[in-house]
């Protein structure tokens, strides 16, 4: 496995939908648009509505009872950041004690905007190698836990005084992965992992979707990996096995084989549909964390933005404000590269020969 190529395939399926252009906070901006999204499941039983608390991914192996299998289950951990404005300023106060504030939607601190809004941490959990034969024998599961949070960052002005104070949230999560497997042929099994979200959530008639957000598993997907055996390609399987390639089910993912084209020993459960061995396109200067991102689009849009709009932007979060200086800091050679480019073209198509006919 090429470890940095599926990582930066699974890293752009974790971010995609992160944060849509116009890149600032707005309607468009107000929710998450990520996919793959796993609420709480008590919350999607008591709405009823759409929201999905689980996912399930299955895939065929080729292999023996001693082929070894593993799994790592990407998230993103929502936080709620908020702002205080401590009014009026204090000249002495302490880093590890929260002031006094009033809260508010923006802050401006000297030439920085902060803004109300939402951030996000990466999560992984590995759940362990076991080989096909222990898997088939009994499902097996793994349980994972990230406590929730408060964090706060002082806010100080020219002279060293606090003007704001900016809170970071961040709600527990709860889950469970069980995988199991089993053999539908000889040498060949059928995989099935899935991943749920058991974080409780209490007072749950009271809970907006917002808040239900922050306790959900963002743009859920998973890495799964096989040693001394092969992944079946679900989207091109061999003739033998296209029965066993249709009867396998799939619930919110989409799984594809990623590394080196040729290599079966990684597979993709994305969130998203993707072809087998997805590649980001080398000409890409970075993430847009955009659905359907068209880079040259973007970039000219971002290019066209107001100072004020800049300013706004850069106020978001760290990857916003990486996503203006690099796209303001392009190269003409750059940006020439993002205006197309060919890939994969044949030989044009013979004409077919006009036999004559004799007499």
């Amino acid at each position: 496995m090429n470890r940095s190529l599926v990582d930066r395939i699974a890293d752009a399926v974790l971010y995609e939908g992160y944060i849509l252009y116009p890149y600032r906070p707005s309607v468009k901006n107000r929710s998450r648009w990520t996919f793959g999204s796993l609420y709480p499941e008590t919350y999607c039983q008591a709405t009823g509505g759409s929201d999905a608390a689980s996912n399930q991914t299955e895939c065929l192996v080729r292999g023996t009872l001693a082929t070894v299998f593993d799994a790592r289950v990407r998230f993103l951990h929502l936080t709620a950041r908020s702002l205080g404005a401590v009014d009026p300023p204090l000249a002495e106060w302490p880093d590890s004690a929260l002031p006094p504030s009033r809260a508010v939607e923006t802050l401006r601190v000297g030439d920085q905007l902060f803004h109300e809004w939402q951030e996000a941490e990466e999560r992984e959990v590995v759940l362990g190698a076991a080989t096909l034969g222990e898997l088939s024998a009994g499902a097996r599961s793994r349980a994972f836990a990230f406590p929730g949070v408060r964090r706060w960052e002082l806010l100080r002005g020219a002279a060293g005084e606090v003007v704001g104070v900016l809170i970071r949230r961040q709600q527990s999560l709860e889950g469970v992965i069980e995988v199991g497997a089993a053999e539908v042929e000889a040498g060949l099994f059928r995989l099935r992992v899935r991943v749920l979200n058991r974080t409780p959530c209490e007072h749950i008639q009271a809970q907006s979707r917002d808040l239900a957000a922050l306790r959900c598993l963002a743009s859920t997907h998973a890495i799964l990996t096989v040693r001394d055996g092969a992944f079946v390609s679900l989207l091109d399987p061999p003739d033998c096995w296209r029965a066993a390639a249709a009867a396998c089910h799939n619930i919110g993912t989409w799984p594809v084989l990623v590394g080196e084209d040729g290599q079966h020993d990684t597979m993709l459960a994305a969130p998203i549909i993707l072809y087998d061995y997805p590649q980001v396109a080398p000409e890409s200067p970075g993430d847009f964390f955009d659905a359907t991102e068209i880079d040259e689009m973007l970039t000219l849009r971002i290019r066209t933005l107001t100072d004020q709009e800049k300013g706004a932007m850069a106020a978001v979060d760290q990857r916003a404000r990486a996503l203006l200086a690099r796209t303001e800091g392009l190269a003409p050679e750059q940006m020439l590269g993002l205006h197309g480019t060919i890939r994969g073209l044949g030989p044009p198509p013979q004409e077919h020969a006009h036999e004559e006919l004799g007499p």
